[in-house]
């Protein structure tokens, strides 16, 4: 296994001291290193994965240098725009070190949204044309695969990815506290359970991928309750909202939530300005905010930094609010009749950081949800 510090020390020495991306578990040692031991200025977390080769590529055009992206494999999708279309060699020739978690790489057990992503990894990375290699977990052949990727730099103005399986890099502590300054009492979970209780039982509900969709299943097998109102967005992180929205418009006879998440609503902004301008009169959206990515690492987002309430109200949205305590969201809920829904609606929890432990995963496939939710229509 690779010690952080002393890869990071390499990239370094040959220049690479700008390092911006999304935050990934298999990278979590990395990404918290970096955290610890570089300048704000030399280290930031993208909203997502197209916006960090936007900064990348600006980095180089002030600098010369080459700059670092690092992202999971499936914030490849975000990213191939901008790599083809900005950093390529038969466009604006900028060299990128693209650093890539390798989730559902074949033959290793992993969550069924990323066995597809897996499968396809270094075939997309072909299809774009962009050299890569997977990572070694021994140091000197490490120092090798480092040398000639610099090689490449020298010779071709492209970008290069470095792949990164699990359990590539040696655990590492961070130093840093990473939460920002302000108490927050409300965990996610509590105001998942809030909103399902105070709810009518008929309600369609849209989670977001994370944590966020691992507990409202968890509530329902607490609570006895069916989990055929809910679709689980598992993957495509930031798009549940916009799924709710296209549920939400052909059935206008229905509630419908989505409950989402700080990380995911940055990552695809733009679509609380399409929910607010068709306005559905049905739609209710949760923002579970605790300014984190709590999935990967918990690395910091800058969702606690961020107006939701009022970008969703200049967005079009009928009606915005903020709660910090239970207290408040359980006011909002009871004030708000169920039976005669004015939205769409956008309520900002903001929650602590963290969930328990002994947090199970959905016991359905993607498949089997889909079909369950899809049966509750006929």
């Amino acid at each position: 296994m690779i010690d952080v510090k002393y890869f990071c020390e390499i990239l370094i020495n040959n220049g690479t001291d700008f390092f911006t991306g999304v935050p990934d578990s298999l990278l979590k040692q990395f990404c918290a290193y970096i955290s610890d031991n570089l300048k704000e200025e030399n280290h930031i977390i993208a909203a997502n994965e197209g916006n960090a080769i936007g900064l990348a590529c600006g980095f180089h055009l002030a600098t010369g240098r080459i700059p670092l992206v690092y992202m999971q494999n499936s914030g490849i999708g975000n990213a191939v725009n901008p790599l083809l279309s900005l950093s390529d060699t038969e466009v604006y020739q900028i060299p990128i070190l693209l650093l890539i978690g390798w989730r559902g790489e074949p033959d290793v057990k992993d969550e069924p949204q990323h066995i597809k992503q897996g499968k396809v990894t270094c075939q997309l990375m072909e299809a774009m044309n962009i050299p890569y290699t997977v990572m070694s977990k021994d140091s000197s052949e490490l120092d090798n695969q480092l040398k000639n990727i610099y090689d490449h730099f020298k010779n071709n103005n492209s970008p290069f990815a470095l792949i990164v399986k699990k359990d590539t890099f040696e655990e590492y502590k961070p130093v840093k506290n990473i939460n920002v300054n302000e108490e927050l009492f409300i965990t996610r979970e509590a105001a998942i359970e809030e909103i399902i209780n105070s709810s009518l039982p008929d309600e369609y509900y849209f989670s977001t991928t994370g944590m966020a969709s691992r507990e409202l299943y968890e509530i329902r097998k607490k609570l006895n309750l069916s989990h055929s109102r809910d679709f689980l967005t598992v993957g495509s992180m930031g798009h549940a909202s916009s799924i709710a929205l296209g549920f939400a418009l052909k059935k206008p006879e229905l509630r419908v939530t989505c409950i989402d998440g700080d990380g995911a609503l940055l990552m695809h902004m733009g679509s609380l300005a399409v929910n607010g301008n068709r306005k559905p009169c049905n739609f209710r959206h949760f923002v579970l905010n605790n300014g984190a990515h709590d999935s990967v690492g918990g690395q910091p987002t800058v969702g606690l930094l961020t107006d939701f309430v009022a970008i969703a109200k200049a967005s079009g949205y009928e009606k915005t609010v903020s709660v910090k305590t239970i207290e408040e969201l359980r006011l909002f809920l009871s004030q708000n009749d169920n039976k005669e829904r004015r939205g769409p609606v956008l309520i900002e929890v903001r929650v602590c950081k963290g969930a328990r432990s002994d947090l199970s995963r959905p016991k359905s496939t993607p498949l089997e949800n889909k079909k369950l939710f899809m049966e509750t229509l006929l």
